[in-house]
């Protein structure tokens, strides 16, 4: 199916940006919270900062105007039953997520597709009370949405293959880049990886190995990454930490042993850029 209408459910930070990049790229939006307030104060921080875009020459009054129009807002459930996609945004709790598409599941047609923006939850447990499970999905934007190039599209344990393709299409339609996490492992794909490098990160600081800014620095200048991994924290907020933690907490702790898939490549003589081929191919024309 042809998504044109978009139903973003929540007007914090995520829901807002999600929101702003959707209309942006002419998609049409129903800007939802519980309280109108939440996003007429959303809307008018968009709307601020697209305007500082306009007075740096970045876009043009025209197109603040297109994108603002392309966005509804209000506080009635009743309001997104007509739309082809729902991204939710609400606050990182599964009870709330669940009552969240209890409620709409209630209200949207049987054909509209239900993505959660959650960053760790178990996909499967937030789509348990849908009519159709096979039309709900992980689709985890990462902050600042306006600026952040990435979308996690996530599998639940009934999703279907077209609501693969559908998020896919939306994503790219949204200027994002999407990958595929083909089971709904704790993390998905970029936490699960990220947070056993800051957890380490935070061992070596506790233990004295370093201070959080040398860590940092470490990070930043020796592994060329943009942010340390205690920026990084504080970026996101730290108060978000505890729950990423304990979802993640289900999968085994750190092997240092060599795994299996990289003694497989040695033994191949797969050993990377210097023999042309590791887990990428870099023979010429690859």
């Amino acid at each position: 199916m042809e998504i044109k209408k978009i139903g973003v459910v929540g007007a914090g930070l995520m829901g807002a940006g999600i929101a702003q990049i959707a209309a942006s790229c002419k998609y049409k939006v129903i800007l939802r919270d519980v309280n109108l307030e939440f996003c007429e104060k959303a809307t008018a921080k968009m709307k601020s900062g697209l305007d500082k875009r306009i007075a740096d020459g970045k876009t043009t009054k025209e197109k603040v105007e297109e994108t603002l129009g392309n966005i509804i807002t209000t506080e009635k459930v009743g309001d997104l039953k007509d739309c082809d996609m729902i991204i939710e945004a609400a606050f990182e709790r599964m009870d709330v997520k669940q009552g969240v598409f209890r409620e709409l599941s209630g209200v949207c047609r049987d054909d509209c597709v239900f993505c959660t923006n959650t960053s760790s939850l178990p996909i499967t447990d937030i789509m348990s009370g849908i009519v159709n499970p096979g039309r709900g999905i992980g689709m985890h934007f990462f902050f600042p949405v306006t600026a952040m190039k990435l979308v996690e599209v996530i599998r639940g344990e009934k999703t279907s293959d077209d609501t693969v393709k559908a998020v896919f299409e939306v994503a790219s339609g949204m200027g994002k880049t999407a990958v595929e996490c083909k089971t709904d492992t704790p993390g998905f794909i970029v936490n699960r990886c990220l947070f056993a490098f800051m957890l380490e990160a935070v061992r070596c600081y506790e233990a004295g190995v370093a201070s959080a800014e040398d860590i940092d620095t470490a990070v930043k200048l020796g592994l060329n990454h943009p942010l340390g991994p205690f920026e990084m924290m504080d970026l996101s907020g730290l108060d978000s930490f505890p729950h990423v933690c304990e979802s993640l907490s289900s999968l085994p702790v750190t092997d240092w042993s060599t795994p299996k898939s990289v003694e497989k490549l040695i033994e191949q003589g797969d050993l990377g850029r210097k023999t042309g081929r590791g887990w990428h191919d870099y023979k010429a024309g690859k």
